[in-house]
Order: structure tokens, then C-alpha cells, then sequence
């Protein structure tokens, strides 16, 4: 699968995971989540300290994630960028996206 079938694919997700979501406005985990929103999307935040970002009710963990999440952007150090891929992997969700600064050689 070429790149552009690949994103294709990522954005034909009915829900989307944002990890590393913050309440905090300046930081990229907000502004990710408040990109999805604003362009209609259903988006859920994954942070294991907030019950709500931007108005939407946080998961905890990949984990938590409804089933309708087939894709995952991940905002994360890369320490915790590796945990995250093995549990979406294991929840069933193969189509990650890596923002700048999350990449992992080992995820």
C-alpha cells in the first residue's frame, strides 16, 4: 500500500484516538484533538490524568477506546510512544499516525 492509500485509509476511520491529548491549549496534544473537531470529525481524547478535553470525554488509555476508533494519532514522548503502539496493536488498531516528535525506531 502507497502513502496516499495509507492516509486514505487513516482518515476513513469513523473515530479517531488523539494520545497525549492535554487540556493545556498551547500544546500540540490540544491543538491535534481541536483539528480533528473542527473539521467534523469524532475524536477522542486518550489521557489517563483528564476526564475531558475540549468538551469531549477522555479514555484513559488506547484501551479504553470504543470499538468505532480505527485510528490513532499519537502525541507522545517516544518512551511512551512504544507503549501505546504495542496497546493499540493489541486492541486491534492498525492504522497509527506518529506526530513530529513522537516517532519511535522501536515502535
Amino acid at each position: 500500500m502507497d502513502i496516499s492509500q495509507r492516509i486514505t485509509t487513516f482518515l476513513s476511520s469513523p473515530a479517531f484516538g488523539v494520545v497525549g491529548a492535554s487540556s493545556d491549549r498551547n500544546k500540540y496534544g490540544n491543538k491535534v484533538l481541536r483539528c480533528y473537531l473542527q473539521n467534523i470529525r469524532t475524536a477522542i481524547p486518550v489521557n489517563p490524568k483528564a476526564s475531558t478535553i475540549e468538551g469531549v470525554e477522555a479514555a484513559a488509555s488506547v484501551a479504553e477506546l470504543p470499538e468505532s476508533v480505527h485510528s490513532i494519532s499519537i502525541i507522545t514522548p517516544p518512551a511512551v510512544t512504544q507503549h501505546v503502539v504495542k496497546e493499540a496493536i493489541t486492541k486491534g488498531i492498525k492504522n497509527i499516525w506518529m506526530q513530529p516528535g513522537a516517532e519511535s525506531t522501536e515502535a
